[in-house]
């Protein structure tokens, strides 16, 4: 029962990893990342910059994050969901 005890703690240590690098959400098509690379590389990204690497990317994704936020801010309101300020409540009585 020990070695029965201990395999299974061994195949749970093993398996956390790979539970943990699991994605929540629809993998991104060919395409897509073909288009983020470039979007990329427009924002100063070279690829073939080793010697720079991290600063490199780490820059041009931020400079690509940055136009997004604008991009997001400047987009048309649509009259359909959004932010709310200030609260609402429903089914109390009002307090007059």
């Amino acid at each position: 029962m020990k070695s029965f005890t201990r395999m299974v703690l061994i195949a749970a240590l093993f398996a956390a990893p790979v539970v943990s690098f699991a994605q929540s959400s629809q993998p991104e098509s060919r395409a897509q990342v073909r288009a983020d690379l470039v979007q990329l590389e427009k924002a100063g990204y070279d690829p073939h910059d080793w010697i720079h690497y991290p600063e490199n990317i780490q820059a041009a994704e931020a400079k690509v994050a940055a136009q997004n936020a604008i991009a997001q801010a400047q987009a048309p309101v649509s009259g359909y969901g959004g932010a709310v300020d200030g609260t609402s409540r429903s089914g109390a009585a009002s307090g007059m």
